[in-house]
Formats: C-alpha cells, sequence, structure tokens
C-alpha cells in the first residue's frame, strides 16, 4: 500500500477501485531541493500532495522579505487555493526544500473524480475547512501571541518539520526575526 492509500483510508471509506482510480488520475512528478513548482504570476493549476519530501508555500513583498504561508511535509496537500479556484494570477510561491516526490491532479481532474467518488468530494471539503481553521488560528497567535508562544505552538504542532527547515524560514513563518527567534530558542531550551 503506498503514502495515497495510506493517507486517504485513514481519513474516509475508500474502495479498492476507487484508490486506483484517484492514483491513476494523479501525475507522478519529482522535483530537486530549491525546485519551483508554482511562481508568482502563474495560475496555480494543480492540487499537489506530498509523497516524501517537504514543500514551502511563501510569498514575496515589494521590499522582497520572504514570508512563508505553510509547510507542506508527506501526506500533505499543497496549493494556492485563490489561484487554484478563481483561475488568476498566484501571489504565492511553491517550492521544494527537500528532494521531493509529488503526485499532481488539474482541476479538470479532481472535478471528474469528485462527481464520481463522493467520499473523495467529502475529504476534499474536510481538508479545505481543516486548511481554512489552521489559517484562522495562524492569525490569531499572529495578532495575540508572544513570540515564545508562537514558537512553542510551532514545535508542538511541527515537530518534525522543524529538524528539517533551516531557522530563517521558521522565522519568516512565525512572523518573528531571526534575532528573536535565536533568542526563544536559546530560552526554550534551557527551560527543558
Amino acid at each position: 500500500m503506498n503514502q495515497l492509500d495510506l493517507y486517504l483510508r485513514s481519513k474516509g471509506q475508500f474502495t479498492d477501485d476507487d484508490l486506483l482510480r484517484i492514483q491513476a488520475c494523479a501525475t507522478p512528478v519529482s522535483v530537486r531541493k530549491r525546485q519551483s513548482l508554482l511562481c508568482a504570476g502563474d495560475v496555480c493549476r494543480h492540487k499537489l500532495f506530498v509523497l516524501s519530501g517537504l514543500l514551502r508555500v511563501y510569498r514575496v513583498s515589494k521590499d522582497g522579505a520572504e514570508s512563508v504561508m505553510r509547510f507542506a511535509a508527506e501526506s500533505q496537500w499543497a496549493i494556492d487555493p485563490e489561484s487554484y479556484v478563481n483561475e488568476t494570477p498566484s501571489h504565492c510561491y511553491i517550492e521544494a526544500l527537500e528532494d521531493t516526490t509529488l503526485l499532481l491532479w488539474t482541476k479538470e481532474t479532481m472535478n471528474e473524480l469528485f462527481a464520481a467518488i463522493p467520499t473523495f468530494r467529502q475529504l476534499s471539503d474536510r481538508v479545505r475547512e481543516e486548511s481554512h481553521n489552521e489559517s484562522l488560528q495562524r492569525i490569531f497567535a499572529n495578532i495575540s501571541y508572544t513570540a515564545e508562544e508562537k514558537y512553542d505552538a510551532f514545535v508542538a504542532e511541527q515537530p518534525a518539520v522543524l529538524r528539517r527547515v533551516p531557522l530563517h524560514m521558521v522565522a519568516s513563518y512565525l512572523g518573528v526575526t531571526r534575532e528573536t527567534l535565536s533568542r526563544v530558542r536559546q530560552k526554550h531550551h534551557q527551560l527543558r
């Protein structure tokens, strides 16, 4: 059983035929570390499922500063939902932080799968809802939490990602400076 099958079976009641059809409609892709899958200005035309490796979704401000929106590791999805749904130019970049193996589905293919496999549509709706809720929680954390609380939450929620991501990207994700992150990490390790 492959990574996608394990993921789908853990999330819903899929038949063997469902799993075969979903897999057959996917395009497998391997990308190298630092390779881009989406650039700002391009339309996001695929939903990406990470089989192995790690992606980051980020934006670049007018002054060139990068802001990491999210990380996607094994058994997670990556997409720019606004660009994908509206078929408009993206404001985001999606980049591999490690050599990464993915499965890609076009919007048209996904819609065909949703029509044929209602459980898959339900899962997609649930994933979208969870992503929305995570975004709201991140907004709340960014306006309400101290740097220490943000770091503690990140460590608790994404410990495997923390070990695989350069610290400047963690700082960007948390919305703090590298210096602040260094201070917080030092304090965090002293308390342990």
